[in-house]
């Protein structure tokens, strides 16, 4: 673990890095430096729009972003899809509560610590590395989503079938590169100081695919209204 050891996801109380990246819902840039000093805000960062967990996850944190602007707090998604193609999935998906960011090259992901974890044949090292047995053993259960559960690979091909998602070059090539990126929530106060955080990092793999529960995130918000 030792060529580990500093990459870990930012925990609360860490200071959150400067990440500039374009901007998908205007145009130029988004910065985390935008906020610091103004509001605090709820930073998500996903995988590419191509996974369909984290559509859902996306959405999820899109319902939330009307009550946590009514506590102050804007909500930033950030994808690793490419510009254009982020710009073309939300036209037709439309999520005015929230500012979305296009970052293909994982500079956020990264400088948050969120590893991009690696598929071996039989070596786990949790949450650097994955093996093929162990990920054809995982089950996900979401009831009124999936007739039962399913594996993740079987699961992911379900839901994009049921949502009509259409893979194009674009969506392959960002699931080539970043196709086991962990994603996580940070909620960052004024200072751009973290004061609470969900990543699938922890829980040595359980908290793959959840969604973190809306009342704990307005709790923590609530702490932090103006």
């Amino acid at each position: 673990m030792a060529e580990h050891a500093m990459e870990r996801p930012l925990q609360p109380g860490d200071r959150a890095p400067n990440v500039v990246l374009d901007a998908i819902n205007h145009g130029g840039k988004v910065a985390i430096d935008d906020f610091r000093g103004q509001t605090p805000v709820l930073v998500g960062l996903y995988r590419g729009l191509q996974c369909p967990f984290c559509r859902r996850h996306i959405a999820a944190s899109a319902l939330l972003s009307s009550a946590l602007r009514e506590k102050g707090i804007d909500s930033l998604t950030v994808v690793n899809t490419p510009i254009e193609r982020a710009r073309l999935y939300f036209r037709y998906h439309p999520m005015p509560g929230i500012i979305t960011a296009s970052d293909p090259e994982n500079i956020a992901h990264r400088a948050f610590g969120l590893p991009n974890l690696q598929f071996t044949e039989n070596d786990d090292d949790w949450p650097y590395k994955v093996s093929m047995p162990t990920v054809m053993a995982m089950r996900i259960d979401m009831p009124g989503e999936l007739p039962e559960p399913m594996g993740c690979l079987d699961a992911a091909a379900f839901l994009n079938n049921k949502d009509g998602y259409e893979m194009t070059p674009a969506d392959q090539q960002t699931d080539e590169k970043y196709g086991g990126q962990l994603v996580g929530e940070f909620l960052l106060d004024r200072d751009g100081i973290v004061r609470w955080s969900f990543t699938e990092a922890e829980g040595g793999g359980s908290n793959m695919f959840a969604i973190p529960k809306a009342d704990e995130v307005m709790s923590v918000a609530s702490r932090l209204a103006h």
